[in-house]
């Protein structure tokens, strides 16, 4: 019934969407197996992509040929980039989904995607032998044989919802969980255990009183997420900012005794970044009030998502304490919040490709490794896609450094860190951030993409067009002089000091408070040379001539690391043979089997005294 793939990818979620395109596109023929065709890249919590480091994610996506985020574009209610008023390394782009309209495109395009063939079953086991995986044995027992399997089997390993008191199995509300394969892995070796995440109720947007709130409309220039053309929203849809008060919580803490989390029903550690609304009354008990965002959830629905009123407290709690938030005094609830809890494996055990140690042309993405939110789940398909594919044609893997992207720093700290809590991206994991920037993401991983095949011609030619426009921008910038009278009364209006000689423009846009935009429509001379730029080309010019000692500071780091990272392990590394290793630095680097000196560095427990005896070591 089934011919042999050359890649099967576990579960249609952000993850096993992006594994199966990636593996696709690259020439891979592929199988997609997903216990609901119905289901496929649901957003099981928030209608929304991208925010603080998670935009830069999808951008990097995006910019290696992968879907996210021209889903996101075709499917946004609303548009924001973050942090606009710090600098240009922390801006984040996050747009609001019409949660059923990003499914619909997300499977439109795979659909559209040759090599990839689609399966409706659950996945019970592995094809096992000699090591090796050799395909995935079904619900309905059929055995599919393939050269590498991708498993991003999400919440569902073992999954158990709670309510209140109330849990049952299941993977999503209204969903069965898959059972068989944790079993089957920790039978091989694999270390598992339990972790939960949560989400909050949906309510019904006609029964909530707006005027009692903050509106929160979207940004008047929409930017988007990927770098080729895709169609903007003309219009957006508002978000709203609400607020719990004491009695909120009074109502919340009269179901403690109830609640899953606190009575010890719930054995998994949950998001630390994103925890529910009863967790945060009783760590931050000083505080009388918490932020809520009314996110609505997509274009033609009353639907509303209440951002940070996560819960698995009793139904009847979670309405009476809604009903207290003001503007909510009428609400219906559609739906309660609940919390689940599920099976992962500990990253360690990941090599830098995705693949397990344990068994050969396996590989894992996404909350199987650990982490949560969509974007994390997103980018390591990704990189599983690719490199599943490049292990069913005996390829080497492509390795993203922490240098590279944020994708980089993601799978470096899985692995080299491991996770005992959902992992979350944000800017102050990544010591690169600067260069890292969302802006530049095709700059930096087009090219890489688009060297191995995943990446098409056409976006190869945006970027060669980009980053010529941005050479010549500069170059115009570092060689035209400005005159004290063409730019000092506009620089006194910005509070900026006024020139007292002739300056190249160059010298002029390093002000903090100069835009090369503005300054561009105050100076005559500046837009008769530079308005046949597109925006995108100025902006990143503009950053670059701003930010440049930043830069160059960050790539002589960069520099100076590289050479830890250049000094390889081997595999087989007998760290019992060094005696002046203290036994927890001996027992970490068993267990991880760092493949350089670098990653040996980062991994917790191992002090810079472990990583000198680890040099002096090997230079013997």
């Amino acid at each position: 019934m089934f011919p042999k793939y050359d890649v099967i990818v576990v579960g249609a979620g952000h993850a096993g969407c992006e594994a199966a395109a990636a593996a696709a596109n690259l020439g891979s023929k592929t199988l997609l197996i997903t216990m609901n065709m119905q289901t496929i890249a649901q957003m099981s919590c928030n209608p929304a992509m991208g925010g603080i480091a998670k935009g830069q994610i999808v951008r990097e996506i995006d910019a290696m040929g992968g879907y996210s985020g021209i889903v996101t574009d075709l499917s946004m209610i609303q548009f924001r980039m973050l942090n606009r008023s710090k600098g240009p390394a922390m801006w984040s782009p996050r747009a609001q989904s019409d949660r059923m309209l990003f499914t619909q495109k997300w499977r439109e395009m795979l659909e559209q995607t040759p090599n990839l063939d689609f399966y409706q079953d659950m996945v019970k086991g592995l094809v096992v032998k000699e090591g090796r995986c050799l395909g995935v044995v079904t619900g309905m027992g059929h055995e599919i044989l393939s050269d590498a399997v991708v498993l991003t089997n999400g919440t569902f390993l073992n999954g158990v919802v709670h309510i209140g008191e109330k849990n049952f199995g299941g993977g999503r509300m209204a969903e069965r969980a898959a059972s068989g394969i944790t079993e089957q892995l920790v039978g091989f070796g694999f270390e598992s255990d339990r972790l939960k995440t949560g989400t909050p109720p949906r309510i019904d947007g006609r029964s909530l009183d707006y005027s009692k709130m903050e509106e929160q409309p979207g940004d008047d220039q929409v930017v988007g997420f990927s770098f080729q053309d895709v169609p903007k929203p003309t219009e957006q849809r508002s978000c709203w900012i609400a607020y719990t008060d004491p009695s909120v919580h009074d109502v919340l803490k009269t179901g403690f005794d109830r609640s899953p989390m606190f009575a010890g029903r719930i054995d998994g550690v949950g998001p630390r970044y994103c925890p529910s609304i009863e967790d945060k009354i009783n760590r931050f008990s000083d505080r009388d009030r918490h932020q809520l965002f009314i996110e609505p959830e997509g274009w033609n629905t009353v639907e509303i998502y209440v951002n940070g009123f996560s819960t698995s407290l009793p139904e009847d709690v979670q309405y009476e304490a809604l009903r207290r938030v003001p503007g909510f005094e009428n609400v219906r609830m559609f739906r309660p919040g609940y919390a689940i809890e599920y099976d992962y494996f500990p990253p360690t055990q990941l090599d830098y490709s995705l693949e397990t140690k344990h068994l050969r042309n396996l590989f894992f993405a996404g909350q199987i490794n650990g982490t949560t939110g969509y974007e994390e789940a997103a980018c390591q398909g990704l990189m599983a896609g690719i490199n599943a594919h490049r292990r069913s044609k005996e390829e080497n893997p492509l390795v993203l450094k922490r240098s590279d992207a944020y994708i980089g720093v993601l799978i470096d700290d899985l692995i080299s860190k491991g996770t005992k809590e959902p992992y979350r991206m944000f800017t102050s994991r990544a010591e690169y951030r600067t260069l890292l920037r969302q802006d530049n993401a095709d700059l930096r991983l087009t090219e890489m993409s688009y060297r191995i095949g995943l990446a098409s011609q056409d976006r190869m030619d945006r970027v060669e067009k980009k980053s010529s426009a941005i050479s010549s921008i500069k170059d115009f910038l570092n060689t035209t002089s400005i005159e004290p009278d063409e730019v000092n009364n506009w620089l006194l209006s910005l509070g900026s000091a006024p020139i007292g000689e002739k300056q190249k423009a160059s010298r002029i846009v390093l002000r903090p408070d100069v835009d090369l935009n503005a300054f561009m429509e105050t100076c005559p001379k500046l837009k008769g040379g530079l308005q046949q730029y597109d925006v995108e080309s100025l902006e990143q010019a503009g950053i670059q001539i701003k930010y440049q000692v930043y830069l160059d500071k960050e790539r002589e780091l960069v520099s100076r690391m590289a050479q830890m990272e250049e000094l390889e392990i081997p595999e087989r590394f007998d760290y019992a043979r060094i005696g002046s290793l203290g036994n927890e630095a001996r027992e970490k680097l068993e267990k991880v089997r760092p493949r350089t000196l670098g990653q040996a560095s980062r991994i917790s427990g191992i002090n810079p005294s472990d990583v000198q005896i680890l040099m002096v070591y090997m230079g013997r």
